[in-house]
Order: structure tokens, then C-alpha cells, then sequence
């Protein structure tokens, strides 16, 4: 996987490629349809195949003081995209300079121009430039103009609900990794370095690798079994608590998570770990003890979820 930022220099054989354009937070099975449609391009055109990803998203700007939204960071967006087939990312700066392109100089400077693309997929959706005035009807005209084509994909719907970005961030926010899982088709995971904790963990034989969660979405508060990647791309099974610790009271959330019958050292490894399955709400508990007890509760259910999928 290729990653090339839109206002440096694009090599010639990433040029006339067909891109998927979008902000792509999740890239869920609305994005993946996207992405088919640019993809089903390249094979008449013989094209390589990109998307035209916006960063940082588009509300950073916007909305500067927005609670944390994000999905996914962008190394993770990329390699979901590498997965779902395209070769290459070009990552288009979003601020103040290319908020204020009108629709036209968007697709000049940066499509026409830049990326030198023959074929852009969208979203029904998509809008673009200054005061979000674009619509797809316009980028079609405009792609007319500067020789590139335009798709645009329908809503990718499931049980009668529009797929998107903002619909996983709600199924996050209750606790239902599953639904989340479903119209991403793949566990929602976060990311990040192990940092140091207080190591009251171990002082209850249950050690904790503790991540930040950073511009993540929040999730429900609470614990959840989890599947962990210490890096090397096996999934080890664990138990979660994402929040506040409100036993022993925390100023900033932590995703805390135990991995199953691992004994290594992981402070400063980046991690990655996988939503599977909610547990139960994140609450307080009059004792250590008490939560200790609750705890051998919680790693047998996750257990228990675990085994039931594999």
C-alpha cells in the first residue's frame, strides 16, 4: 500500500488511477461499495486504483471543539483499504486552504490537477467545496469538463437503515460492538501505545495493558470481551473495561485490557484491540475485593463469548 499526500508529488504511475473520493472514517460496507464502483473502472481503463481520502476529517475543522469522533485512525483506514483492494491512498490536507475551494477549484486543483484522476466514485451523498455547494450532479459536469468520469453508489442499507459513519458511532455509544461489527464488517477496534498505569492490576493477579483513547469515538462505558493483536498479527482473546475506573476514580477514560494467559512485558508496544462482545456497564464497587470478584465474573463471560465465536 501506497501513500502519496494530494498536494505533494504524485508518481506517474499512480496517475489517471480511479479513486474512491470520500473522508472513508470506518471504511464500512458503505465506503466498500465506494470503492467497488472505482474499482469496476480501473478494469475498463486498466487503471490503478486509489482513494481520495480527506485528512484530518473535514469536521476537525468545523467543529474544533467536537467531542472525539474518529473511528479509526489512519493507519487503520489504510490498511482496510489495502484490504478491500486499492493500491494506493492519496491523503488530501483538509483546513482552512482547501475549505475555502469553490466546488469548481476543488475539482480543478485537486482532481484534475493534482491527482490527475480518470475516474472518481461517490456516495449519492458526497458534497464538496466551499459551503458544501457541490453535489454529484456537479461533479459529473465538472468531470466532463477536466476528462474524468463519474459513479455514484446508492445507500448500502441493513434491516431498512442507511449504513454509515455516524450510524456505527451511535451503535458504539450503546454497547453493540455486534451491530457495529456487522455494518463494518469487521470488529470495531482501537489502537495505540501501552502506557504505564497505577498497576493496581497486578496487585489483584490481573495486569492490564492500558491504551488513551484519544480522538477515538466513545464507547459505552463498561467491559467487554475483547480479541488483541500485540503486533504480530495474531489475535489473543481477553477482557476489557473501557472508562473512567469509577472504583478508584480516573480523570481521562483508558481502555484497560487483560489479555488471556500472557505474562509479557508490553509497555510502549502498540497494540490493537477488537470489540467483540459487551459484558455489562462500567460501575463502582465498595472494595478491591469486590471488584476483584467481579472481575473472575467478567473473564469467565468473556471466555464463554469468545468460544461462541470464533
Amino acid at each position: 500500500m501506497r501513500v502519496f499526500t494530494a498536494d505533494g508529488p504524485i508518481p506517474e504511475a499512480f496517475k489517471g488511477a480511479a479513486v474512491a473520493l470520500g473522508v472513508m472514517d470506518g471504511v464500512h460496507r458503505g465506503h466498500q461499495s465506494v470503492l467497488r464502483a472505482a474499482g469496476e473502472a480501473t478494469a475498463a481503463r486498466v487503471a490503478p486504483l486509489a482513494a481520495a481520502v480527506f485528512e484530518p476529517h473535514p469536521r476537525t475543522h468545523f467543529q474544533p471543539d467536537a467531542p472525539p469522533f474518529r473511528l479509526q485512525t489512519a493507519a487503520q483506514r489504510a490498511r482496510a483499504l489495502s484490504a478491500c483492494g486499492a493500491g494506493a491512498i492519496f491523503e488530501i490536507p483538509f483546513g482552512p486552504s482547501l475549505a475555502a475551494l469553490t466546488a469548481d477549484q476543488f475539482v480543478e486543483e485537486v482532481l484534475a490537477r493534482r491527482l490527475g484522476v480518470s475516474h472518481v466514485a461517490v456516495g449519492f451523498d458526497f458534497r464538496f467545496g466551499q459551503g458544501r455547494a457541490g453535489d454529484v450532479d456537479a461533479l459529473a459536469r465538472a468531470g466532463a469538463v477536466h476528462g474524468f468520469s463519474v459513479s455514484v453508489t446508492q445507500p448500502v442499507l441493513r434491516a431498512g437503515e442507511k449504513i454509515s459513519s455516524t450510524a456505527i458511532r451511535a451503535r458504539l455509544a450503546a454497547g453493540d460492538a455486534r451491530a457495529a461489527a456487522d455494518m463494518l464488517t469487521r470488529p470495531w477496534a482501537i489502537e495505540g501505545v501501552v502506557i504505564a498505569g497505577a498497576q493496581r492490576g497486578r496487585t489483584i493477579g490481573v495486569p492490564t495493558a492500558n491504551i488513551a483513547l484519544g480522538a477515538y469515538q466513545r464507547p459505552r462505558f463498561g467491559v467487554y470481551a475483547v480479541r488483541v493483536d500485540l503486533g504480530d498479527g495474531a489475535l489473543r482473546p481477553g477482557v476489557a473495561n473501557c472508562g473512567v475506573k469509577p472504583t478508584v476514580g480516573a480523570d481521562e477514560p483508558l481502555l484497560e485490557t487483560h489479555v488471556f494467559d500472557y505474562e509479557g512485558d508490553l509497555y510502549g508496544r502498540a497494540i490493537e484491540v477488537s470489540f467483540i462482545d459487551f459484558i455489562r456497564p462500567e460501575r463502582a464497587f465498595a472494595s478491591l475485593d469486590a471488584l476483584k470478584a467481579q472481575i473472575g465474573d467478567d473473564t469467565a463471560a468473556a471466555r464463554t463469548l469468545l468460544a461462541a465465536r470464533p
